[in-house]
């Protein structure tokens, strides 16, 4: 297969890719366009908004300011924090909302994701945002359950954070960043500054709907900025992640001491160390994250026994797709032990059966919150939403679990009935979605 046809089957206008191994970049792609009407094409160093990767480099801020003694992973954050604070109810009454536990998306908090705003629309400032007052436009962030029992994806976590940091610091979050992490690291194609520069735009790429529409204004911005907001390139990404082995390894402390490094990369909760998603405990060490803002898809991954890792960005909706796809090949090509392509056989499934999967299924996973299945000439299909996007088919594998060639796969949890009232997402994590209709 081309890139450039799967590309266009999947309606991503452009994708950047940068590959390093033992501490270098040895290879950067660009592929497509940064902007279709401009026929703007995508470099190396096109600028990308990195969603939720902004985490774990915000992350690596918050671990410096530990090291530095002026924060402390497992302190209650209500301590420092004085413009706002965690809201105490029956849920934090013996266990508190700590770093540690927002790092690992375990202090019990809600707001899985943010939507951003539209260009020219009103931004909220930060306690606007975590108290859920107009503009913004999520709800409160509050405590729902005990923190540290449960992992559950939070956004609202990490705004948090983002003001425990200007709070401390006593500057601005764009600021904090820039000295603690961008320019250590030498990402000198980065920004957390939201809205996105005037003088920067021009080297931005546009964002595109699933349908290979544009985003209305080119793109959203997301003053969420420590869970959404860093706009950077691959290679700007690569540079951080090469930090983070080196660092690990002890043979730099440009961003972490060895010691930090190694806490970071350790599991805390599920399979997530701080600030960043782990292989399983009996894999090589792998450390990564992906992003889903509105109109841009990306991921990264990085090994530490090998030293080898990609950054993959892309600026449609669909992105998550040919990143999957780009993943097998890379995964085939250098011998990964993980996303290497699989072979599956199908099964024929009785359509009594098929015929009680259809419907309208809810989750809070990241930014998927409803998961449409339908029926077509005997085939089951999948929506996600925003539902732009075309149907992906599902082969099934067995009566109950089904497979795409997007590299994921759902099972239906059956009832004795027949009936089914859950389906369990397999998709790197494991998790599970309600129907609803």
């Amino acid at each position: 297969m081309r890139l450039i046809d799967r590309m266009k089957h999947y309606k991503v206008p452009g994708v950047s890719i940068a590959f390093f191994a033992r501490g270098k970049i040895l290879w950067t792609r660009a592929y497509g366009y940064a902007d279709v009407s401009r026929m703007k094409p995508v470099t190396p160093d096109t600028l990308f908004q990195a969603a939720s990767i902004s985490k774990p480099i915000s992350a690596l801020a918050v671990l410096r300011l530990v090291q530095d003694g002026k924060l402390e992973l497992d302190e209650d954050v209500n301590v420092k924090l004085k413009d706002w604070r965690v809201s105490d109810n029956e849920f934090t009454q013996e266990q508190k909302v700590t770093l540690r536990r927002i790092l690992s998306h375990s202090a019990g908090l809600t707001v899985a994701g943010f939507p951003g705003y539209l260009a020219g629309e009103p931004l909220p400032n930060i306690t606007q945002i975590l108290d859920g007052e107009k503009p913004a436009n999520t709800k409160p962030v509050m405590v729902d359950t005990v923190p540290g029992t449960n992992w559950s994806y939070s956004g609202g976590g990490y705004t948090v954070m983002q003001l425990l940091l200007t709070e401390v610091t006593r500057k601005p979050f764009p600021d904090i960043l820039n000295e603690e992490v961008l320019r250590p690291a030498g990402m000198s194609h980065s920004t957390f500054v939201q809205p996105l520069p005037k003088s920067l735009k021009q080297g931005a790429a546009t964002a595109y709907e699933s349908d290979g529409m544009p985003i209305a204004g080119d793109f959203r911005t997301y003053p969420e900025m420590a869970a959404a907001g860093l706009w950077t390139t691959p290679s700007d990404l690569a540079r951080a992640a090469i930090e983070i082995q080196k660092d690990y390894a002890g043979t730099s402390n440009k961003l972490l001491s060895k010691n930090m490094a190694h806490q970071m990369l350790t599991h805390q909760k599920d399979n997530w160390g701080l600030g960043v998603a782990l292989a399983p405990t009996d894999h090589p060490l792998r450390f990564g994250h992906g992003g889903s803002n509105e109109g841009f898809r990306c991921d990264f991954e990085a090994y530490i026994e090998s030293g080898q890792g990609i950054v993959i960005m892309t600026n449609a909706n669909s992105g998550d797709a040919i990143i999957g796809e780009i993943k097998r090949a890379v995964a085939h090509e250098y011998a990964w032990p993980d996303f290497n392509p699989e072979r599956k056989a199908t099964v024929p499934v009785d359509p009594a059966t098929l015929s009680a999967y259809p419907g309208l299924y809810q989750t809070t996973v990241g930014d998927v919150v409803l998961i449409k299945l339908t029926l077509r000439g005997g085939r089951l299909y999948l929506q996600a939403d925003p539902f732009g996007a075309d149907p992906v088919e599902m082969f099934p594998e067995s009566a109950s679990q089904f497979f795409a060639e997007e590299g994921f796969s759902i099972t239906l949890n059956r009832n004795d009935d027949g009936s089914v009232t859950t389906l369990t997402i397999h998709a790197g994590q494991v998790h599970e979605a309600k129907k609803i209709s």
